[in-house]
Parts: structure tokens; C-alpha cells; sequence
């Protein structure tokens, strides 16, 4: 029997307890992973930075495992039309950001922004708080297992133009991978999947996870897509 969150309403806890077999690789890297392996951009020692949290949901669906993702609207200031984590910024009644609130950010965030129901969310893990120096956010991704899936979709047209699933097996599969160059000259790893261009802190977290989990199969670094690669 599958563990299930605690609702908004109660306190919100991390538990293993009857995760499925296939994510014994994902639970081990993220037990054991350092903050500099997934990612060179680390939090400011002076705690500079806006607290947010995004939601890293694994499912089991009709291929398989597979995450959750959302494309954010196109008129947004911020990332407009890039595919995402659902998440989001911290709010006053998420509670102590050293605690259980980048949780229940996380939560509230997937909830606002794909509809999905948080009660059938079993959280897992918590990877080390990241930065994005664009933004200025500091970003604490926390995984969850869908274990009782249900209905997801755009909640507001304002702010996500389309919410879906990838399998792993599209992530993994080397013919989907890149390379992208940012105009600033940064590379990083991008996936090619679901008519999308999966690119920045999202696809450097799907790649470490992989990367750390085992799942990586070998892929052509020197493959690369632009940032305007449309499907």
C-alpha cells in the first residue's frame, strides 16, 4: 500500500515507505548526491535570493515511468513558453522555508498550476537548494511518486500553456538528446520530447538525475539544437 502525502492542512512529510522498485536508483542518488554535481550555481552564502520550490513527479504511466512536466505561457515575463517543473516561489503561509515549506510550495504550486490533486502525492526526497542567477531564485526541488494519479491539465491560460507526461525511456533515448547554446554562451543539456525543447535548470535536473541514477545511456554531446528548435 502506497504512503500518501499529508494533505495542505496537516504537516507535510518525506517518507520512502512503499515507493515502487524502479525508483530505488532515483531515492539512492538523491540520498547521496552533492549540491556541486548537479549543478555549479549554488545559493549565495550571503542568503541572498527568493526562496521557490518545484515538484520533480515520477508516475507509472502506459510506457512506463514518467515525469511531469508544463509549458509555461508565452506572455509570461519570466521563461515565457519554456517547458518546467511545476513550482514556484515560496508564500508567507507555506511556512519556515527551513522546513516543510519548500514542500508545501511545491505542492501548492502543482496544484495552482496543473490541478493536480496533492493528496495522492507521496513525497520522497529533497535535493540540495540550487540557484538560478537569472532569476535570483533559490530553487529546492522535491520529488514525489504519484501514487493515486489523477486528472491533470491548464489551470490558467495566463500562466501554462499545456501540462504533460514524459516516459524516461524518451528522456534516456540518446536520438533526444542535445545540446543547447544560450546566447550568453552557457551550454547545457536539453531533451527534444513531446513536441517540446526541454532546455535549462529543468533539463540540467533531469540530466543529473539520470546521470546519478544509472539511467543514462550514451548520447552525441556534439548534437546541438538552437533555442528557438521548434518540433
Amino acid at each position: 500500500m502506497a504512503h500518501r502525502s499529508n494533505t495542505q492542512d496537516g504537516p507535510v512529510t518525506v517518507s520512502k515507505e512503499g515507493l515502487p522498485g524502479w525508483l530505488d536508483p532515483v531515492v539512492h542518488a538523491v540520498e547521496t548526491v552533492e549540491p556541486l554535481q548537479l549543478s555549479r550555481f549554488l545559493p549565495p552564502e550571503d542568503g541572498a535570493g527568493r526562496q521557490s520550490a518545484v515538484l520533480i513527479l515520477f508516475g507509472d504511466g502506459q510506457r512506463g515511468p514518467e515525469l511531469l512536466l508544463m509549458e509555461r505561457a508565452s506572455s509570461l515575463r519570466s521563461h515565457a513558453g519554456q517547458p518546467s517543473f511545476p513550482g514556484g516561489a515560496l508564500d508567507p503561509e507555506d511556512g519556515d522555508p527551513t522546513a516543510d515549506g519548500p514542500l508545501r510550495a511545491a505542492l501548492r504550486e502543482a496544484e495552482e498550476e496543473t490541478g493536480l490533486d496533492p493528496a495522492g502525492v507521496q513525497l520522497f526526497g529533497v535535493l540540495p537548494k540550487l540557484y538560478i542567477p537569472v532569476s535570483g531564485f533559490v530553487v529546492t526541488p522535491v520529488l514525489g511518486w504519484w501514487c493515486e494519479p489523477s486528472p491533470v491539465g491548464v489551470v490558467d491560460p495566463n500562466e501554462t500553456a499545456r501540462v504533460f507526461t514524459v516516459p524516461v525511456a524518451d528522456l534516456t533515448n540518446p536520438a533526444n538528446r542535445a545540446t543547447t547554446i544560450h546566447p550568453s554562451g552557457h551550454q547545457g543539456p536539453a531533451f527534444l520530447v513531446e513536441s517540446a525543447l526541454v532546455w535549462g535548470f529543468t533539463a540540467g535536473i533531469i540530466d543529473r538525475l539520470l546521470h546519478y541514477a544509472g539511467w543514462e545511456r550514451p548520447w552525441d554531446r556534439e548534437n546541438q539544437v538552437s533555442l528557438d528548435w521548434r518540433a
